[in-house]
């Protein structure tokens, strides 16, 4: 395969839903190069959400094309398909009458893996993820939240994919769990050459993980890049976005000043 070859492709993807057809997704085109961490950012409705879906065909487009590794993804086994690429939800979505180890390890499982494979592999994961061995017998209800989302990334890894999907992983976390495990998986990400595409609403963590930031609203891609890229667009929502964290900021170190005797 030429190197050059994106490991995900857009191609004018258009996607409407309900009576009314509303459009949720409207001719966007956007590629994600093999090993690049690309955050998409946009608010409520903007189309983030079903972007991630159509990347793995748990919803298929209207019109347009979608490949991965230069596979078109109408043509491929929709099972294998999703079997091949990780993807974190915001909760983690773990199956909750299963325990830690078994949530882990059900795609190896799926795929006919031998059990005892599977067990070094869970254990492996443990490790990477930062989770103490002594969790893998408990059950979702017993863990705090940063531990579920931890055994979630630990799941999606578990079949070695080259893809990760991520909706929000982050974003119902206390901020010093939300930053630690941001650092650890971006650590992952670089470890194992992974493709990831994480949605978030949060600017500032987009900035600071990501490789570049792509903007939607309204189903649109309104702009992508570096953040220094992104200041140079003559966008005013997207001049907003970038603001914010500056902003907050500043509010911070005004509150902090004040405080100080």
């Amino acid at each position: 395969m030429n190197e050059r070859t994106p490991a995900i492709a857009f191609e004018h993807v258009v996607k409407s839903f309900g009576a009314g057809r509303t459009v949720a997704v409207a001719d966007l085109s956007l590629e994600v190069a093999q090993g690049e961490f690309l955050a998409i950012v946009g608010g409520s409705g903007s189309g983030k959400t079903t972007l991630l879906r159509l990347a793995n065909r748990l919803i298929d487009p209207d019109s347009g094309t979608i490949r991965i590794q230069g596979n078109y993804i109408h043509n491929s086994d929709v099972i294998a398909l999703r079997r091949s690429i990780g993807y974190v939800f915001q909760s983690g979505a773990l199956f909750p009458h299963m325990t830690v180890a078994s949530n882990i390890g059900i795609t190896p499982r799926l795929l006919g893996t031998p059990p005892n494979d599977i067990t070094a592999r869970v254990d492996e994961l443990i490790d990477l993820v930062r989770l103490d061995r002594n969790h893998k017998n408990r059950f979702p209800h017993e863990l705090s939240g940063g531990q579920r989302q931890r055994v979630g990334v630990a799941r999606a890894l578990a079949a070695a994919p080259q893809i990760m999907l991520m909706d929000e992983p982050f974003g119902a976390l206390d901020p010093l769990t939300r930053d630690a495990l941001g650092d650890d998986y971006l650590g992952l990400h670089r470890k194992f050459g992974l493709t990831t595409v994480m949605i978030t609403h949060d600017m500032a963590e987009a900035l600071l993980l990501a490789d570049r930031v792509a903007v939607m609203r309204s189903g649109r891609l309104l702009a992508q890049g570096t953040a220094k890229e992104l200041a140079s667009v003559d966008d005013a929502y997207v001049g907003e976005l970038l603001r914010t964290p500056r902003r907050q900021a500043l509010r911070l170190q005004s509150l902090l000043a004040k405080d100080t005797p």
